[in-house]
Parts: C-alpha cells; sequence; structure tokens
C-alpha cells in the first residue's frame, strides 16, 4: 500500500532535508509536488485542499523561515499534517460493555465483510483473549452463511448457524441470545452486502442495528476503490451511527487515496486494515507509523511488535546456543530462519517498514522476491537429512537429483550451495565476542554476503 505515494513523496523529501535556506519560492514548489502526489494517490479533493493549505500556512510562518534547519521543520509539517486528517492515534475496540460486546460489519457488496469477520474473530482472540461467536444474516447471498461456517471453523471461533428463510433481524436477534447462553464475550455480525442508494436493504440494516445496539458498528471498504470508499462511506455514516471503518485489500492498493480521505469525510476512525488472504492478515490501524511508512522513515514499531508475536523464540535460542558452542549452520537453519521470514509477510513486507529503504535503487528493489525463498525452500526439501547437515557432500548426481525433486536447474543449486557456504563463514564470525559490532563497521550499509536474493 501506498507505493506510488511513498516513491513521490520521497523524492521531494530528499530534495527538502539538505536545503539550509527556504524561500516562498521553493515551498510553493514542494507544495505543487505534494499536490500532485496527492492528487495521483486518489485522495478526495476537499482533503488535498485542505492538507495542503495547512502546510503553506504553518510553511510561510515563523516556524520554518527562521528555523537552522527548515528543509527538516517542513518535512515534520507534512508528517504532522498527514498524521492529523487520518487521526492522531489508533483508535481500539470499544468492548467495554456486558458480554456479549455485538460488532456490527456493514459495507457494499465485495467488500470483503466475510473474511474481515473471520479476521477480526481470529485476532480478537489471539491478542485480546477473547471468546467469539460468527453469525452471518446475509440470507440474499448463495451460500454466504456456509462460507462464514468454514471460516469460522478455520479460526477456531464459536458459530451460530442460520435458516435463510427466516428474518435477517429475528436471526440476529437469536444469535445475541444464543451468544448470552454460552457465555461469549464478542458476537460479531456478518451482515448482506448493500447499496446505499438501496433504500430497502439500508432500512434493513438499520433494523438491524436498533435490534442488537453493537457497541461497535464497522464500515468495511475495499481501499481499491479510492475516492468512491470516502463517499459510500459517508452514505453508511448518515444511515448508521458508525464507530469506524475497515479497509480491506490495502495489500492490492498502491496509492493510498480511500486511508487519507475516509477518516477525514466520515468523521470516523480507521480502526483496521485488512491484508492479504491468510486469516491473520488484520492489522490495527496507527496513522503515525502508517504516515511514517508514506514518507520513507518506516515503520520499526510494528516491525519489532510482528517479531514479538510471529518469530519462534524457542527456535531462535536454539539456534543462537548451537552457535555459541561452534557448531555449523547446516541447510536445516537456513530453511528455518527462511520460512520464519516468509511467516512474517516476507521480505518485501519487511522492507517495508525499514527506515530508508525507498531511497534504495530500483534494481535492489527487485530483487527482493519471495518466490526466490520459496524456490530456496523447495531446494533444501528436496535434500535427505543427512544432506541438510553436511551440505559439503553433495556433489554431481546428488545435485542432479535435488534440482530435479525441486524442480530447478542444477546452476540454482550451486548457487545456494555457494550462498550456504559464505554464511556459514559469516555466523561463524558472529559467533565469536564483539565479532558482530566489527561486522556491522566493515558493511559501511551494504548487504552481507550471501543474502538469498
Amino acid at each position: 500500500m501506498f507505493e506510488n505515494l511513498t516513491d513521490r513523496l520521497s523524492g521531494t523529501i530528499r530534495k527538502l532535508r539538505g536545503q539550509a535556506r527556504l524561500t516562498e519560492d521553493n515551498i510553493r514548489d514542494t507544495l505543487r509536488e505534494v499536490r500532485m502526489a496527492l492528487l495521483e494517490a486518489d485522495v478526495a479533493l476537499p482533503v488535498v485542499k485542505e492538507v495542503i493549505d495547512a502546510v503553506r500556512t504553518r510553511a510561510l510562518g515563523e516556524e520554518v523561515l527562521k528555523s537552522l534547519t527548515p528543509g527538516q521543520v517542513l518535512v515534520k509539517i507534512v508528517h504532522d499534517e498527514l498524521i492529523r486528517i487520518m487521526g492522531e492515534q489508533a483508535e481500539p475496540l470499544n468492548l467495554r460493555t456486558q458480554p456479549p460486546a455485538v460488532i456490527l460489519l456493514a459495507g457494499l457488496q465485495g467488500a470483503g465483510k466475510t473474511t474481515t469477520a473471520a479476521k477480526l474473530a481470529k485476532w480478537l482472540q489471539e491478542r485480546e483473549r477473547k471468546t467469539v461467536m460468527l453469525a452471518s444474516v446475509d440470507v440474499y447471498r448463495p451460500a454466504a452463511i456456509q462460507q462464514l461456517e468454514r471460516l469460522a471453523a478455520e479460526v477456531g471461533a464459536t458459530f451460530f448457524p442460520a435458516d435463510t428463510a427466516r428474518d435477517p433481524v429475528a436471526i440476529a436477534e437469536a444469535a445475541v441470545q444464543e451468544a448470552r447462553r454460552r457465555l461469549m464475550d464478542v458476537l460479531v455480525l456478518d451482515t448482506a452486502g448493500r447499496l446505499h442508494v438501496d433504500g430497502e436493504m439500508m432500512d434493513e440494516v438499520r433494523r438491524l442495528h436498533q435490534a442488537v445496539r453493537p457497541v461497535e458498528t464497522l464500515f468495511v471498504v475495499d481501499s481499491m476503490t479510492g475516492q468512491d470508499a470516502a463517499t459510500s462511506a459517508r452514505a453508511f455514516g448518515e444511515a448508521l451511527p458508525l464507530t469506524g471503518v475497515v479497509l480491506t485489500k490495502a495489500d492490492g492498493d498502491a496509492r493510498g487515496g480511500a486511508a487519507l480521505s475516509v477518516r477525514m469525510v466520515t468523521g470516523r476512525p480507521i480502526k483496521f486494515l485488512g491484508v492479504g488472504e491468510k486469516m491473520d492478515g488484520l492489522e490495527p490501524f496507527h496513522p503515525d507509523r502508517i504516515v511514517s511508512r508514506i514518507l520513507g522513515m518506516g515503520d520499526v514499531l510494528s516491525l519489532v511488535e510482528e517479531v514479538q508475536r510471529k518469530v519462534d523464540h524457542k527456535e531462535a535460542e536454539r539456534l543462537t546456543r548451537k552457535l555459541k558452542k561452534g557448531k555449523g549452520f547446516d541447510m536445516e537453519d537456513l530453511r528455518s530462519q527462511m520460512e520464519q521470514m516468509l511467516n512474517m509477510g516476507g521480505m518485501a513486507s519487511l522492507l517495508d517498514k525499514l527506515p530508508g529503504v525507498t531511497n534504495l535503487p530500483k534494481a535492489v528493489k527487485d530483487q527482493v522476491d519471495d518466490r526466490q525463498i520459496r524456490r530456496t525452500i523447495a531446494i533444501i526439501n528436496s535434500m535427505t537429512p543427512k544432506e541438510r547437515r553436511y551440505p559439503a557432500i553433495i556433489k554431481g548426481s546428488r545435485k542432479r537429483r535435488i534440482a530435479a525433486g525441486s524442480g530447478t536447474q542444477i546452476q540454482d543449486v550451486n548457487r545456494l550451495l555457494k550462498q550456504h557456504a559464505q554464511m556459514q563463514k559469516m555466523m561463524k564470525k558472529m559467533s565469536k565476542k564483539g565479532a558482530m559490532a566489527k561486522m556491522m563497521r566493515g558493511m559501511k550499509g551494504g548487504l552481507p554476503p550471501g543474502m538469498p536474493f
């Protein structure tokens, strides 16, 4: 998400940082570039106008013109204004009510409400330690209820079965009663997709809201619809007392205009970003972290949280103890590290959160390809346990067998063996006292040899 906007704004910011003095002319040129970047990102026009006016007012004031580092101050102003329009801080779900806390999901057809319901259930169970029941009142879309039932089983949530012949309001009321009887903490209600111009369907969702009195009414919207996301959010906001927005398919949206527009147009916070098809692809929306990512400053906090949550700490400790004892870094260890990297979203996801990555040459960024990591894992999987432990024994006939088994070429096997040998040397150096700091000084910003891409 935000790739196009990040590229445009990062270029503008690089020009600004080195400026010892800013004039009205170069401030005007900078604002013109920022405006074009926002418009190309499909940000709603009123939002673009407000951001530019606010930045201009502050930029032409004494805050910038009398600063010793005016370029840096202007970057901070752009940073602050983008945070302001997206909300100052993350807005958590409000679950402070007598159980079950009802969360109602509403939105357009095809926005991803059913998948979001399951992702939300998984998130609540894992992060908030809540018991969750899922229920669908979508009696119109074929197999909608069965789809949610399958997803509920996948994420380990309780499912409330429903008959498509019943009225949606009656189903919702029965689901609340059942959730209360089974002492559930949260009930997530998945509603039918509806167009905001469909009066009858909008009246139905209003009746649903009145019947179950949800603590959270979330508008689920496809972020790839750009400005239309803000328009439909406004229409739903007039029909329902929305408490927040979930932006789905955020990983497929290179522009990011919806994220920058929805909060300001609706006055309601974005609470989650939906990314990918996997059930753990739901991220709380942190405006400050998103803006840092847009401006090429990275998102180290999110990266640290992701590492703490997804890295197998026992495996990391095992490898550390192994290296300290002077034992070699074998192919099993390499495969384990690569699988953990994929589990965290792959190389592209990790680099996206690191500061300064936007300044890397395009040729370097293009080399970051998770397909290469998966190919490497396939080659290692084609080896015997003995070959993984002692790669030095892999010669001619073994190489041919491994290449055939993994669907790769002998050259790919040779490349992996060479990279592994380089990584072994590096690991031996790192295991010595004080070697890590010495190695980092020697790298001088470059990547270590043997990286798998």
